[in-house]
């Protein structure tokens, strides 16, 4: 024989509650399946549209730059030593695309800073405002084709360029600089550094 458990007692001073109307179960459930979906979707959704918007932004920017070979980003501190290219800070507008084949490396970069920025790379670099010369294109049609990089053409004004040469002996880079002065408080500065191994 089997013995049973017994019920448990009701307190005496609380009376039998009667059972959950259907409707009631149903409404509650709900209820907690809302606050389930608020707590857990909505900052899930905000983050699915905030990571969308970030690699949208993103994605726009390399688009810019791919079509041209550049890069929009700095070099790297390595890339930025072994081209001998000081970019200074504050800059913006910042790419680069290096190139590398058993004769010759160049790293392609550009940025636009201030004129004491300005300064800053042309005292890195061991000249100075001085050896800018107005309306020279220092960096040849060849380079330009790689980078999408115009200085002539509908809407340039060749004084508003001043190129130089920065000649070193092999394996010292040689650097094409081009300054666009079209902004007149931001300059642009366009870099070709250039080794043979």
């Amino acid at each position: 024989m089997t013995a049973s458990l017994p019920r448990q007692a009701v307190p005496p001073d609380e009376p039998p509650r009667p059972p959950e109307d259907r409707r009631h179960v149903i409404r509650r459930r709900a209820l907690t399946l809302l606050i389930i979906v608020l707590l857990i979707g909505v900052p899930a959704g905000y983050l699915a549209i905030s990571a969308s918007q970030s690699r949208d932004s993103g994605k726009d920017k390399e688009a810019k730059y791919s079509a041209t070979g550049l890069t929009a980003a700095w070099p790297s501190k390595v890339q930025r030593r072994l081209y001998h290219v000081p970019i200074p800070h504050p800059s913006n507008k910042v790419a680069y695309y290096e190139t590398n084949n058993w004769k010759t490396s160049r790293l392609y970069v550009q940025f636009q800073t201030t004129h004491a920025g300005l300064e800053e790379f042309l005292a890195g670099i061991g000249l100075g405002q001085g050896d800018l010369k107005k309306g020279e294109i220092t960096i040849g049609s060849r380079d330009q084709e790689v980078t999408g990089w115009r200085f002539a053409g509908p809407g340039a004004r060749t004084g508003d360029n001043f190129g130089l040469v920065r000649d070193r002996k092999n394996p010292t880079p040689t650097l094409h600089v081009v300054v666009n002065t079209q902004n007149p408080l931001y300059p642009m500065v366009y870099v070709v550094s250039r080794t043979t191994p």
